[in-house]
């Protein structure tokens, strides 16, 4: 009976153990979405009255293309650099962008929002910053990823992932909390300067449904 005990008070340590390992990301969907989800996230995007291009789907390299993708041109928000993004990325970041940043800056900062500075979509390469993932190809590689650095406001004011994430101000802190939180409930993965190093100066979101954010 004792060692039954102690075999199971063993198992349940052992469970809880894996219960709290660290969740590890998904793996990019490199396949092409399904031409009906396509085609309803076109829709989608119409019926939110975004301007886009649909792009030409594309190989160009291994692991890398864009597929289901469009060029945003008018979300209703001014955004700089980002190019071709996948449908169902380039949705949830009109939504974000919309509903979450734009109000939050007015309620929290007391200024409409004037853009929101883009790092970047599409680019071919592996992940950064991280030595497990070390290898694998980003969400970027195939463009269903955005990184965002800044937030500029009408009244002038630019808030920097980079300066102000950990900014003395507490509304300025607030501001880039709450659209960070806001971003998890739409995008699968989030990554802040609170994740590494790497992404000390941008939010990196993803829609790849891993559900990790940092």
């Amino acid at each position: 009976m004792r060692h039954q005990i102690l075999l199971l008070a063993a198992l349940a340590l052992t469970a809880c153990g894996r219960a709290e390992r660290p969740v590890v990301q998904a793996r990019p969907d490199l396949s092409k979405p399904p031409a009906r989800v396509t085609n309803q996230c076109l829709a989608d995007l119409s019926k939110l009255g975004v301007s886009f291009q649909v792009l030409p789907d594309r190989e160009t390299g291994p692991g890398c293309g864009i597929a289901g993708a469009v060029q945003l041109v008018d979300i209703g928000v001014p955004v700089t650099n980002i190019t071709a993004v996948r449908c169902g990325e380039a949705r949830a970041f009109v939504g974000w962008a919309r509903n979450a940043v734009a109000p939050a800056a007015y309620q929290m900062l007391g200024s409409e929002l004037a853009r929101v500075e883009g790092m970047g979509s599409y680019a071919c390469r592996n992940v950064v910053g991280s030595t497990r993932a070390a290898g694998r190809r980003s969400g970027h590689a195939i463009a269903n990823a955005v990184d965002v650095g800044g937030f500029v406001l009408k009244d002038g004011r630019r808030i920097s992932i980079l300066r102000d994430w950990a900014s003395p101000d507490p509304q300025v802190r607030g501001f880039l909390q709450t659209i960070r939180a806001s971003a998890c409930k739409r995008f699968g993965t989030v990554l802040s300067p609170d994740y590494n190093a790497a992404h000390r100066n941008h939010l990196h979101l993803e829609d790849d449904g891993a559900r990790f954010c940092r």
